[in-house]
């Protein structure tokens, strides 16, 4: 949990400017991280769908939480 969102906001500004890494070099990493991830054996998942009930009723948690 986030106690201090500006804190993290200027963390993550700080992080940005030092990074500066061009839209290829990020397609680079992207793909990079896939192909590890076809080694692994867990990319492509198998079901794409496999667990989207958890997934559907933390969203519907959480946007009743961010609602109030």
């Amino acid at each position: 949990m986030v106690l201090n969102k500006k804190l993290l906001a200027r963390f993550e500004k700080t992080q940005l400017k030092r990074e500066r890494i061009t839209y290829l070099q990020a397609l680079k990493l992207t793909e990079s991280l896939w192909q590890e991830g076809i080694t692994l054996g867990v990319l492509p998942p198998k079901n794409p769908l496999d667990g989207i009930e958890t997934d559907i009723r933390i969203a519907r948690i959480l946007n009743k939480c961010s609602s109030k």
